[in-house]
């Protein structure tokens, strides 16, 4: 599918063009003859979308009439349009190297017809000829490949944030969770659209065993797009990246089923008609990946969740999507006892403690959205979308440890203490919202503009508080009372109004200079809560040079907002040892000022594809909202109370190391820096390097063994004793290291299965795997449990996170 891509698009492209040019020509020469001779000629217009067996676009697929010079070339998504000369009947053609060629009989053509085709692979050897290329990247959003992401050794069963973890500029410090940072942000300034609805994650998750399924079905995925900063008005206020989702529409009926020790899922899509249907079902369980954390106990996680995506298309210019989503991830836990060794070579130390207690926690999530997109014409589109998220969670636990601190080599206790903790965490949120976009395409202009209304209701009712006793006397230690170290009661609830509106437009133009593609445009937004408005205006700019078409240059600036969210709101305050929260009506949006400038320089080795790829950053931050990080937990401030700055610089080489499949490296080094109170702190995503390395490769002289590996090393994050401020974060956690890697065979290839008969004949693809996960073993920390002995000297213990695993796992399509 990928030789000879190079070649086919360039010259595609330029019998495109020329045919464009000749048609032009022609039909200005038959123009004139008509009127000589007063005979009518029928011009029609045929548009659609090309796709292969699994539904997935076809881009440079060569559209032709016989006998015209009409004809065109599909786009990255798989879409063509063209006009062309009617007649009694018009044989159309597709054609693209690699798959079985199609033809097209329309008898008597009128008007703007659609035809969408699927080209099945052809299944020949193309013996030596190999040429392929890489997709370049105009703009500041990439196009990331879906092909491997049901054989990727996937620890959390989120393999989408998995693969966007390994891009440049990304890095993760907890293979539990699907969360990740970008460029110095933090979790929550990461923006999530399916089909174009933003998606939100639970407030209430405070670690990576919590975690269930994301709303992200990689089974149903057909599209994903990443942008790491510069991105356009069309996405949310969000100040990081954007992650934009787009589910397939089956051309055909197709299914998978997969299984391995952490869980299960069924896809199922077909179309009948008009009308196409995917849907899929997941389970998770990843209870024996939490056996080989230190605290043993008896883990009970049990993530499931079900989806469907209904498209219905009754005429040409009508289309109704609809997805429906629930899930129920409960997680319970009953911890027994824990032994970790810290400390230094010359002064090892170690903790012994015992659990009595239990944690039980659940989160329930239902998801709805509805779209009706009408085309206006062949130039214009209006979509009209209304959408409903809730989430329920429920967060409790009481749980008590007896704990003994030694020195390792001399067993001389340092402390002897209980801690309890204890927690009654509920909260509700539900969001609304109705939009409507319109998208306009005259000439070399794409303008697409959309307006928004969220309606956001949020009810919290918090209790924590936790205990600690170190040899008889409480920790803080009074003489008259039996104080608790933390304290913690809130009960909220807010109902608010948000109004969104963007304009932007896309000019892409070819001049002698080179290629431009360029982006501009403004968002505004309200909030009713704390009556802001914001306007946020972005641009950028793509260049190819003609004097040297490997060269794109890049460069995007433009205001970003950091929107709050409920958790941006709440402000702590401490009054004799209890701490309540209020919510802060005076909060404002984070701002940052971003100007992110790039390069790509596409090359050859060996005759296999590669592109060198450069990004420079810089983001100027104001009336930042500090917060601090515990695991995965992030708890703001509450105050516009810092401003700051992150600057950084990310390079990747992404490209067939191996012929036939895409493997990537990629450096970053970056720094984020803040002034809080007049001090200045690092960040609390302050990474100052990380490297991502993703790597596949077929076994010499068969395509039957594939290999994949994931390797990640992030600079260790700052951190401090807990309930504290960042002023206090006086220390680094170590470099997260770790490298995953999965062995994969094929048991049966598509080519194979059209040789079969009976049910055999329905067994597309199957391929059976075998995962290593922490392939070298390496402790990596996950968050600190901090000791604290009578004379108030206060231990850091690390929490560390999975050890060496083998999962095996089966995957069949149908």
């Amino acid at each position: 599918m990928k030789h000879l891509i190079a070649f086919v698009s360039f010259l595609s492209l330029t019998l495109a063009a020329l045919a464009q040019e000749v048609t032009n020509v022609s039909q200005d020469s038959s123009s004139v003859g008509v009127d000589s001779v007063k005979v009518k000629s029928v011009s029609c217009t045929l548009s659609g979308r090309v796709t292969d067996e699994d539904g997935k676009p076809l881009p440079l697929v060569a559209v032709k009439v016989e006998g015209q010079m009409a004809g065109g070339v599909t786009n990255l998504d798989g879409h063509y349009s063209f006009d062309f000369q009617s007649g009694d009947s018009v044989v159309v053609g597709y054609s693209l190297m690699g798959f079985e060629r199609k033809k097209k009989v329309l008898v008597r053509p009128q008007g703007k017809l659609t035809w969408n085709v699927s080209l099945r692979s052809s299944g020949t050897d193309m013996g030596e000829l190999t040429v392929t290329e890489v997709r370049r990247q105009m703009g500041s959003t990439q196009e990331l490949s879906t092909e491997d992401l049901k054989r990727l050794p996937s620890t959390s069963g989120n393999a989408v944030e998995e693969l966007v973890a390994t891009q440049a500029g990304v890095s993760t410090h907890n293979e539990l969770s699907s969360q990740y940072n970008v460029r110095g942000g933090s979790f929550d300034e990461n923006c999530v659209y399916v089909n174009g609805v933003e998606i939100y994650r639970p407030l209430l998750v405070s670690s990576g065993q919590q975690e269930g399924l994301s709303v992200i079905n990689s089974d149903m995925v057909e599209r994903v797009q990443f942008s790491a900063g510069g991105f356009a008005v069309q996405y949310g206020d969000r100040m990081s990246s954007v992650l934009d989702i787009t589910y397939r529409r089956p051309e055909r009926h197709e299914g998978s089923v997969s299984g391995s020790l952490l869980g299960a899922s069924i896809y199922d899509g077909f179309k009948a008609g008009k009308m196409s249907l995917s849907q899929g079902l997941r389970f998770k369980s990843n209870r024996y990946m939490l056996g080989s954390l230190q605290t043993k106990g008896e883990y009970d996680p049990s993530f499931l969740d079900y989806q469907a995506y209904l498209s219905w298309t009754p005429s040409k210019s009508w289309t109704i999507d609809v997805i429906g989503y629930i899930s129920r991830n409960s997680y319970r836990f009953k911890p027994k006892d824990r032994t970790t060794k810290f400390g230094a070579m010359d002064d090892p130390k170690t903790l012994n403690v015992f659990f009595d207690g239990k944690e039980q926690d659940l989160f329930r999530t239902l998801f709805g959205s509805l779209s009706l997109t009408r085309a206006l014409g062949s130039r214009s589109k209006l979509m009209l979308g209304a959408s409903a998220f809730y989430t329920k969670e429920r967060e409790t636990y009481d749980i008590q440890g007896q704990y003994w601190l030694d020195v390792a080599e001399v067993s001389e206790q340092l402390g002897v203490g209980t801690y309890m903790e204890h927690a009654r965490n509920l909260l509700t949120s539900k969001t609304q919202s109705v939009r409507a976009t319109y998208s306009f395409h005259p000439g070399e202009h794409q303008i697409l503009s959309g307006l928004q209304w969220k309606h956001e209701v949020v009810r919290e009712n918090t209790r924590e508080w936790e205990f600690r006793d170190s040899a008889g006397y409480s920790i803080p230690h009074t003489e008259d009372r039996l104080p608790l170290i933390y304290n913690l009661k809130s009960k909220q609830s807010i109902a608010s109004n948000r109004l969104d509106f963007f304009l932007q437009d896309t000019w892409r133009h070819e001049a002698s200079a080179g290629i431009f593609s360029i982006n501009y445009g403004a968002r505004l937004s309200h909030w009713s809560w704390n009556k802001e408005t914001i306007i946020s205006p972005r641009a950028s700019i793509g260049f190819v040079p003609a004097a040297n078409d490997n060269l794109t240059f890049r460069l995007a600036t433009g205001i970003y907002y950091q929107a709050p969210f409920y958790k941006e709101l709440r402000d702590t305050i401490t009054a004799d040892g209890a701490t309540i929260v209020e919510l802060n009506r005076d909060i404002k949006s984070q701002r940052s000022f971003q100007v992110v400038a790039a390069t790509e320089y596409k090359f050859r080795v060996a005759e296999r594809p590669f592109k060198f790829t450069t990004e420079a950053y810089y983001k100027a931050q104001s009336r930042l909202n500090p917060y601090n990080v515990d695991n995965v937990k992030v708890v703001y401030y509450g105050r516009n109370e810092g401003s700051g700055y992150v600057a950084g610089i990310d390079f990747k080489v992404f490209g067939e190391f191996v012929p036939g499949t895409d493997s990537w490296i990629s450096f970053s080094l970056m720094k984020a820096s803040m002034k809080l109170h007049g001090k200045t702190i690092p960040q609390p995503t302050d990474q100052r390097w990380n490297i991502n390395f993703f790597f596949s490769d077929y076994f010499p002289g068969t395509e039957r063994w594939k290999m994949t590996m994931k390797l990640a090393f992030a600079h260790g994050l700052p951190f401090g004793p807990p309930h504290s401020g960042l002023e206090r974060y006086a220390f680094r956690a170590p470099a997260y290291r770790r490298v995953d890697i999965g062995m994969s065979y094929r048991l049966l290839r598509p080519v194979e299965s059209r040789r079969r008969t009976g049910f055999g004949r329905n067994l597309r693809d199957a391929w059976i795997g075998l995962d290593c996960f922490n392939l070298f073993g390496l402790s990596n920390v996950s968050s600190y449990l901090w000791i604290t002995d009578i004379t108030n000297q206060q231990y850091a213990v690390p929490n560390y996170l999975t050890g060496r695993l083998i999962n095996g796992r089966l995957t069949i399509e149908f």
